[in-house]
């Protein structure tokens, strides 16, 4: 059984300025989406589903979603502020979706197979797809045993801003303990640093591993979430800015002992687009790789090897 690569694209990228998702960073006009497609076919994986918001709906089948069709089984769902479950309302002046486990539950109808679940904007590496897809295809399908990719904390941050990201603490097997959410990361004259509830500037250790929600699931995640997210709701409904994170309910599964969480280590390094400015940065990193000869300069002009 092929495994599915999930691919959150929700977001508008409001601190980039533009709908990055859609952006052409490769040198024939290929966004990042298209590289984390092109690594998933050739790392075992049979479909692709995408967690869009009807706004973009349009420029996302044409400009993204005509190019994988050929190539590969494609579907999407949508991620909206309504989306929720029966009985539940959303402030009428909440304006976002509701995070990273609110959108994969948007896809619990169209997954029946292990899964990989990506960001849209963050171009993750080769490797990094290769070993994901080793392991989805080796996983009991009903199990909850699970996958994490984990990078360098100081290997994800950004010189124009802020970052959120969830750091890991991980044992001698390279189990997962647990991943708490982090925001407002950057690095200072002090060190790297977070940002408490408080404001309090807080110091990490920039080698830890964290999660850049590269993650592999088995469908008994939509079990978890679907009443993770009740849970959060009942204390959070009416709050505008709150968000279902991932890492969260992941980390309570490890907690109630009913999932386990393997961390992969990985070759690949980890690139993306938070800001504007740092659009320079990965289209070099891009272009690095096509030299190279990792990938081709078209990505979709000649048959895909697999």
């Amino acid at each position: 059984m092929k495994p599915t690569l999930l691919i959150l694209a929700a977001g508008m990228g409001s601190r980039y300025g533009g709908i990055k998702q859609l952006d052409h960073l490769g040198p024939s006009g290929e966004t990042i989406m298209d590289y984390s497609v092109y690594d998933a076919m050739q790392s075992g994986f049979g479909k692709v589903v995408f967690v869009i918001r009807k706004s973009i709906e349009e420029a996302f089948c044409d400009i993204i979603l005509q190019k994988y069709q050929k190539h590969i089984p494609c579907e999407y769902v949508f991620q909206e502020v309504d989306k929720l479950p029966v009985g539940y309302q959303p402030p009428d002046e909440r304006q976002k979706p509701w995070g990273t486990g609110h959108a994969i539950l948007m896809a619990a109808d169209v997954i029946d197979t292990p899964f990989a679940v990506i960001n849209a904007d963050d171009f993750y590496g080769r490797d990094a797809f290769l070993k994901m897809g080793r392991f989805l295809q080796n996983v009991d399908c009903k199990s909850n045993h699970w996958a994490m990719t984990g990078y360098r904390l100081a290997n994800t941050l950004s010189e124009f801003g802020f970052v959120s990201r969830g750091v890991c603490r991980v044992d001698d097997n390279n189990m997962l303990v647990n991943v708490t959410e982090r925001t407002k990361i950057r690095r200072t004259e002090k060190g790297v640093v977070y940002q408490d509830e408080t404001g309090n500037e807080i110091t990490l250790n920039e080698n830890l591993p964290v999660s850049m929600n590269f993650w592999g699931f088995t469908p008994s995640l939509f079990t978890c979430l679907k009443a993770g997210f009740e849970d959060f709701l009942k204390t959070n409904k009416e709050n505008l800015t709150a968000e279902y994170y991932i890492p969260s309910e992941v980390s309570r599964q490890i907690d109630d002992k009913n999932a386990d969480v393997q961390v992969l280590s990985t070759s690949s390094n980890w690139f993306g687009i938070t800001y504007a400015e740092e659009k320079p940065a990965a289209s070099a990193q891009i272009k690095t790789l096509v030299e190279e000869g990792t990938y081709p300069k078209n990505l979709w002009s000649s048959p895909i090897p697999l």
